[in-house]
């Protein structure tokens, strides 16, 4: 059995517990481990925080989309937003271009400092999740943020043993 949902939700604060809260209703229903659940929540509320806060173009309100599915052993969610993508990083040293990234590498992203608020959501992500992509929608405008994790399932599941 295969279960997939899709919402489109404001680019407000209230709108990440509220992606998050049905993706735990959805694992909790399917069978899934609560630690495998909490991890793919977090993530998701981190990938929904990032869209509220960076995913309009030029400060807009507009919307971003979640969408999730568990096939087989394994969860995937997107986060598609419809802000001005990843920032622009230079191309080898002395070639003095610029070019978008479309999957920035994470070896050039720094961590933040230990006290700071704000640019740890893209580790938490990659920290607790299998395989994460990042892609800009050229022509459209957005990012896309994209990742999957092997399911374990509770010993009372019926998706499990299935």
């Amino acid at each position: 059995m295969s279960i997939w949902w899709s919402l489109h939700l404001p680019r407000e604060a209230a709108s990440v517990p509220l992606a998050r809260r049905l993706l735990l209703g959805t694992m909790e229903t399917a069978g899934v481990d609560p630690e495998i659940s909490y991890d793919l929540s977090v993530a998701l509320s981190e990938a929904c925080a990032n869209a509220v806060e960076h995913g309009g173009a030029d400060g807009a309100s507009g919307d971003y989309r979640v969408t999730a599915s568990i096939d087989g052993d394994t969860c995937r969610i997107e986060v598609t937003d419809s802000g001005p993508g990843f920032p622009r990083r230079p191309v080898p040293p002395g070639s003095g271009d610029w070019k978008k990234s479309p999957q920035p590498h994470p070896a050039a992203r720094q961590p933040a400092p230990a006290q700071a608020e704000h640019g740890r959501g893209l580790f938490l992500i990659e920290a607790l999740t299998d395989h994460v992509r990042y892609r800009d929608r050229p022509g459209r405008g957005g990012v896309v943020v994209s990742f999957d994790k092997i399911l374990k399932w509770r010993e009372d599941s019926l998706m499990g043993v299935s």
